[in-house]
C-alpha cells in the first residue's frame, strides 16, 4: 500500500489510495486528526513531551483535547518544524535532564505519526511519499532521511510541496503550473510544467532509499513534471499570527500568551471570510477578559508595515526570472495553484491576482493537494528537477581576514550533470601532507531569514542582503580531507585538479588527479549527501 505524508508547520496530512475505490483518500488518524467544517481531516502539527528519556509523547489533537497546549509549558512543542536544521539562535529547552532539539521533536512527533499509521492500518506501508519546503536545506532533507530508516517501510521519497501541488490538483494534459504554497511556516513558489511523455531516462525521483525504484514504470512511458524554476523562504502563516499579537500587545497592552496567540489565529482565521472580526475571552475565576477586533483594512495595514507584500514580490520576481531563462513569459502559465491556510486570506488572493487573470486562478483544495500529488509519484508520474541551492567551497579571504566561500556549482543546475565542473587547487603551506575541503550549501544571495526565538515563542527575521546563509555539509572529523599528498605539497602552483558533479541521486561526486604524479587520488567519491 502506498502513503504520501505532508508533514506542515501548523498541520500534517496523510493520504493513501484506497483499496475499494482506487481512488485518492485522507486518512483519518484515530485520537490525532482534526476536524474542522469545510475542511479535509488534519493532524495539528503539535506534540507534548510526558517523559524524555521514556520517549512518551502526545501528537496531534490529543494535546489540545487534553488542554496540554500552553505555550509557557516547556514540555509543549508548535511550530518546531522552522527549527529543524536550522542554526536556533537561543537557549534550547532541557527536559528530564536532556536538552531538546527541534529535531530530536521532529523525530518524536514523525515516529509516533507512523507508528499509529501502522497500528491501525490492515495493511502494509510498502511506498511512502514524504514532501519538503523548496527553501529547505539539505541538513533538513538529511534528517528526514536519517528519521525515516527506523520505519522499516521499504521505498520512502522525497517530492518538493508545490510539485505535489501540480499534481494534487489532478491535471493531467501538458501544462505549465504555478504553485503558491503559504503555510504555516514557509512560502513556496514553483513553476512545474506537466508532460505526457519522459524524454529523458533515469530522472524520475527526488531521493530514495532502499531497493532502486528506477525500472519499475520502464515498459510504459511515464508522465513527467518538470520543474522549470522555484523560490521559496521562511515566511509562514504562524509569522502572521505573531505580527497580530504584537500588534495587540502595542495597542490594547494585551500580554502575549498561549490564550491571546490562540485568540489571534482565530481572528486571522476569520478575516479570510469575513470583513470583520473580534474575539472575546472571559474567565470567571480570575476575571480575566480579552477581546480582539480587527477589520480586513487594518489586517492589510499590518501585513504592509511588516514588509509582507514586499517579501512576496520577492519571490515572483525570482520565479518570473528564472522562468524567462528557460523560455517561458508570464502570459505562458496555463494556471496558479493556491496551497496552504494562508492562502485564504484575501489579500493574499488579491496580491496574486494582481499579477495574474483571475480565471486562471485556483484554490479549491488549499490543505490537501500536496498530499494528494505525492501519491501521484506511485501513479505514474516521475520528476525532474534542479538545484535550488547553490553550493561551494569555504577559503580563506585575507583581504577581508575571514572564510569566504567559492561558489562551485551555481542554484538552477538541472541533475544528473552531464559535463563536471572543473577546478584546481595548490598547497597553502610547505610540506602539506592532505588536501582537506569544506563544501558548503548556499542561501539565497538576496539575503534570507533566521529563526530565534522571542521568548517562548520561535520566530524569524531578516537577515541583510550581504549576510547569505550556508551551511557547511562536511564539516567534521573525518569528513573534511579529501586526498593523501605524495610526495607533500608544496605552495607556488597547481597540485591537483577536481572534477564536481551531482549524479541523480543528487550526491556530490568528485574525482582527483594529481597533477605532479599524474595518479588519480580520488574516482568518483561521494563528497557530500545532497539529499
Amino acid at each position: 500500500m502506498s502513503y504520501a505524508l505532508d508533514f506542515g508547520t501548523s498541520n500534517t496530512v496523510i493520504t493513501r489510495v484506497s483499496p475499494v475505490t482506487q481512488q485518492t483518500e485522507i486518512v483519518k488518524l484515530r485520537g490525532c486528526d482534526r476536524e474542522v467544517a469545510n475542511n479535509p481531516s488534519l493532524i495539528p502539527s503539535l506534540i507534548y513531551v510526558e517523559n524524555a528519556n521514556r520517549n512518551d509523547v502526545l501528537v496531534g489533537q490529543a494535546v489540545c483535547d487534553k488542554g496540554l497546549d500552553l505555550l509557557n509549558d516547556p514540555r509543549f512543542f508548535q511550530q518546531f518544524k522552522r527549527g529543524i536544521g536550522a542554526n536556533i539562535q537561543g537557549f534550547l529547552p532541557e527536559l528530564d535532564q536532556n536538552t531538546i532539539t527541534f529535531e530530536k521533536v521532529g523525530e518524536w512527533f514523525l515516529n509516533t505519526i507512523i507508528e499509529q499509521l501502522k497500528n491501525q492500518s490492515t495493511d502494509t506501508i510498502d511506498s511512502l511519499v514524504l514532501t519538503v519546503p523548496v527553501d529547505s536545506f539539505e541538513s533538513y532533507r538529511y534528517w528526514l532521511s536519517s528519521v525515516c530508516q527506523g520505519w522499516n517501510i521499504e521505498k520512502v521519497r522525497l517530492l518538493d510541496e508545490p510539485t505535489a501541488a501540480a499534481l494534487g490538483y489532478g491535471t493531467t494534459e501538458e501544462e505549465l503550473l504555478l504553485v503558491l504554497d503559504f503555510g504555516g511556516g514557509t512560502v513556496d513558489l514553483s513553476l512545474v510544467k506537466l508532460d505526457k511523455e519522459n524524454t529523458k531516462k533515469n530522472q524520475g525521483f527526488i531521493l530514495k532509499w532502499g531497493q532502486n525504484l528506477l525500472g519499475e514504470s520502464q515498459s510504459q512511458k511515464p508522465k513527467v513534471a518538470r520543474i522549470l524554476a522555484k523560490a521559496g523562504t521562511n515566511l509562514g502563516g504562524s509569522d502572521i499570527d505573531n505580527w497580530l499579537i504584537n500588534y495587540f500587545s502595542k495597542t490594547q497592552n494585551i500580554p502575549v500568551s498561549s490564550l491571546t496567540m490562540r485568540l489571534a489565529e482565530k481572528l486571522k482565521i476569520k478575516l479570510s471570510s469575513q470583513a470583520k472580526a473580534n474575539e472575546v475571552y472571559f474567565n470567571d475565576e480570575t476575571l480575566d477578559s480579552y477581546e480582539l477586533a480587527l477589520d480586513t483594512n487594518s489586517f492589510e495595514k499590518i501585513l504592509q508595515e511588516e514588509k509582507f507584500f514586499d517579501k512576496l514580490d520577492e519571490l515572483m520576481t525570482q520565479v518570473l526570472q528564472q522562468a524567462r531563462r528557460n523560455g517561458v513569459e508570464k502570459k505562458d502559465i496555463d494556471g496558479i495553484l493556491l496551497v496552504g491556510g494562508s492562502v485564504q486570506i484575501p489579500a493574499v488572493q488579491t496580491w496574486v491576482k494582481q499579477y495574474f487573470d483571475e480565471k486562471k486562478i485556483k484554490c479549491d483544495r488549499p490543505f490537501s493537494a500536496i498530499a494528494e500529488g505525492a501519491l501521484k509519484l506511485d501513479q505514474g508520474f516521475e520528476v525532474q528537477d534542479f538545484l535550488y541551492h547553490s553550493y561551494g567551497i569555504r577559503y580563506w579571504n585575507r583581504r577581508k581576514n575571514c572564510h569566504s566561500w567559492h561558489s562551485i556549482i551555481k542554484s538552477g543546475q538541472f541533475y544528473p550533470m552531464n559535463e563536471p565542473i572543473e577546478i584546481k587547487l595548490g598547497a597553502s603551506i610547505e610540506n602539506q601532507p592532505s588536501i582537506e575541503l569544506i563544501i558548503g550549501e548556499l542561501g539565497s544571495e538576496t539575503g534570507g531569514t533566521e529563526v530565534y526565538f522571542d521568548g517562548d515563542r520561535l520566530v524569524t527575521r531578516s537577515l541583510a542582503n550581504n549576510q547569505n546563509n550556508v551551511q557547511a555539509l562536511n564539516d567534521k572529523d573525518g569528513a573534511r580531507t579529501l586526498a593523501k599528498l605524495e610526495p607533500l605539497g608544496m605552495p607556488g602552483s597547481d597540485r591537483i585538479k577536481l572534477k564536481f558533479w551531482v549524479d541523480e541521486q543528487r550526491f556530490l561526486r568528485v574525482t582527483v588527479d594529481d597533477l605532479l604524479t599524474q595518479n588519480s587520488l580520488v574516482e568518483n567519491q561521494i563528497v557530500a549527501e545532497l539529499s
